[in-house]
């Protein structure tokens, strides 16, 4: 495609305001029940053309659950969904789809068998298969022939999972931890091949313990917890917080006693250059704007406090832990 990622990212979101766009992979009110079990309690949830979601939450809150209900390992209790505009189980959405489970499997031979084999079982024409994976295992750092991959490290057999995924050329890629037990270089390598999938208008969900990633990587987040969806949207709006407001502020000198009434609020005074930094709630803000301004300070920032995604992690849980077992 000729033009650049953001811009095709704006052509898809116009696009999508005219026209009803299919999800590349949809939960409708699906739950899993073992018993008195309850694995998942009728989660809906969509990921779109075009975008990356992040499946987050607590161990045994459900996620991998949910990946195998839609790659049809498992029957749902109840609900429905679809991936690729069939049911989930299709094997018609299979050779569309690129699939990296939490623990790659690693058959005898070389990294090429392997990419050669997933290839195949997606339908892949071995015309142009041998060449294709080539180039993949080239551009993941791996030997393509001459070495058993089962002799790889845990982290070429992690990269060679995701050339699996991927040598089929997949709509839709399901990714279960894509970064475990990588290098940095290897985590900057597989976030690259994500960003690209995505202005491609390839659709990514993936599901991470690694919350910096989810982080850089992804459009929304969805939040789950005792197999319960508690949260989902768009990420920097989640990870602004409006009802609080951070202020940083230069040059108070002797005028810093002026602020004494916002005391409790300040977090940081960097000694070097004389910045101070408050979190205080919003509507106090323009009451220390003018404070500072009179006690002869220099406005550097004023902005709604941005969260980190492990800080949100953290307080979602507590409250819904704290709600279902007061």
């Amino acid at each position: 495609m000729d033009r650049k990622p953001t811009e095709y990212r704006r052509g898809l979101s116009s696009f999508c305001e005219n026209a009803v766009v299919t999800p590349a992979l949809e939960f409708r009110e699906i739950s899993k029940r073992y018993g008195k079990l309850v694995a998942l309690d009728r989660l809906s949830l969509s990921v779109n053309p075009g975008e990356i979601l992040g499946f987050v939450g607590p161990n045994g809150a459900g996620k991998t659950t949910a990946i195998h209900l839609a790659l049809g390992f498992l029957h749902a209790t109840s609900g429905t969904g679809q991936m690729l505009g069939h049911e989930f189980g299709s094997p018609s959405s299979r050779v569309r789809l690129g699939f990296l489970p939490d623990a790659p499997t690693v058959f005898a031979g070389s990294a090429l068998d392997s990419a050669l084999l997933a290839g195949r079982l997606n339908g892949v024409a071995d015309r142009v298969l041998r060449e294709s994976a080539k180039d993949l295992l080239l551009s993941l750092n791996l030997p393509a022939e001459g070495r058993d991959a089962r002799q790889f490290s845990r982290g070429m057999q992690q990269r060679l999972g995701l050339a699996q995924a991927l040598v089929n050329d997949p709509e839709l890629l399901i990714l279960d931890e894509p970064t475990s037990a990588l290098d940095p270089p290897g985590v900057l390598q597989v976030r690259e091949i994500l960003r690209r999938a995505r202005d491609a208008g390839k659709s990514v969900f993936f599901s991470s313990h690694q919350l910096s990633e989810v982080e850089q990587l992804c459009d929304r987040v969805a939040f789950l917890h005792e197999g319960r969806l508690l949260r989902c949207g768009n990420l920097d709006a989640l990870m602004k917080d409006a009802s609080r407001t951070e202020v940083v502020i230069r040059g108070l000198g002797s005028g810093a006693a002026g602020m004494a009434p916002f005391a409790e609020f300040r977090v940081m005074t960097s000694q070097q250059d004389g910045e101070m930094r408050w979190v205080l709630p919003a509507v106090m803000g323009r009451r220390m704007i003018e404070a500072a301004w009179s006690a002869g300070g220099e406005v550097l920032a004023v902005a709604p406090l941005r969260r980190t995604l492990e800080e949100l992690f953290i307080e979602w849980t507590s409250d819904a832990s704290a709600r279902r077992h007061p």
